[in-house]
């Protein structure tokens, strides 16, 4: 049992933590939470390889079909024992009640389980809001997997992903640490191998999607006259994304934006993430991300927020 509490904290693999103090934490009541010290959980960041759209369900959502994969980029998720519940954000204007997917997260495990959530939940931010990179959904994901091992709850992956359906509909797919076809609404999660380590750049001008609004809009949007649209393929897979059209039709820089990465040599495909505004490049050779941003902040302002990743799926 000691074994435990020293292990290496990998978030893409669920069964791994890291306590906080590794030479300090002591297993109490899983009730009462199973480490003095803590847990640390990464909650990575996701691209959607692809994405069609199959139509709309009577139930008001739409059948969806996705390549979700996970990506370098990670939020950190840190939980303690506490007198009481407290959640805190180092990114101001994050909301720190109901609002927020990873404190309905603690509530509803709460309730599920029986288990009285003293903790105290810290989250770092590097995942931007409303990017179509899933980072609410990732944060309540990894904030679930820290409960269940946090209180010794043992509850299986079904009941995990249950649980995590009921959060959202993008969730589920962080529970398994991997790429996955996602269908349904997305909730229904099929791991797949995905072994290509893409070298990426992440572009995302300083404006949200809504995703609603996205899906709301896909019947009856239009293509751009001279955008490219069409799948990209590649040895690993293919690129496509059917929320493009109703985006790109009202947020007009970003077809500018994938047209302006497709005229770059270093870039061998560009997609919308999920329903936007990130757009993500996959380069031909890692290096040439530094001179990409530089000249995309040249091209577009300096507001546009950039970061380098991969794909770890």
């Amino acid at each position: 049992m000691e074994g435990l509490l020293h292990r290496v904290c990998n978030r893409f693999n669920p069964s791994t933590t890291t306590p906080l103090a590794e030479l300090e934490g002591t297993l109490v009541s899983c009730r009462e939470g199973r480490y003095l010290s803590g847990l640390v959980f990464q909650a990575p960041a996701k691209i959607n390889l692809s994405l069609k759209i199959h139509g709309k369900r009577a139930d008001g959502f739409h059948e969806i079909e996705s390549l979700f994969v996970p990506i370098s980029l990670a939020d950190e998720l840190t939980m303690e024992p506490a007198e009481q519940f407290s959640f805190s954000c180092d990114e101001p204007g994050v909301p720190g009640d109901e609002r927020n997917l990873a404190v309905r997260a603690v509530q509803l495990f709460a309730e599920r389980t029986n288990v009285e959530p003293r903790i105290r939940l810290t989250l770092s931010k590097k995942i931007p809001h409303g990017a179509g990179l899933g980072g609410g959904s990732s944060d309540a994901a990894a904030t679930v997997l820290a409960l269940n091992e946090f209180f010794g709850t043992a509850l299986g992956m079904d009941a995990l992903a249950a649980m995590a359906a009921q959060l959202g509909s993008d969730v589920p797919f962080f529970l398994y640490g991997s790429a996955a076809i996602c269908r349904g609404r997305g909730e229904m999660v099929t791991p797949q191998l995905f072994n290509a380590s893409l070298p990426l750049l992440l572009l995302k001008p300083p404006f949200e999607v809504p995703t609603p609004w996205a899906y709301q809009h896909w019947r009856d949007s239009r293509e751009l006259p001279t955008i490219s649209y069409a799948a990209q393929e590649f040895a690993w897979g293919t690129l496509v994304n059917d929320l493009e059209r109703p985006v790109f039709e009202k947020f007009i820089v970003l077809a500018t934006m994938k047209t302006w990465l497709f005229d770059r040599p270093e870039v061998s495909g560009a997609l919308m993430s999920g329903s936007g505004s990130t757009l993500f490049a996959v380069l031909r050779d890692r290096g040439a991300s530094p001179a990409l941003a530089k000249d995309a902040r040249a091209e577009f302002g300096e507001s546009l927020w950039t970061c380098e990743c991969e794909t770890v799926g």
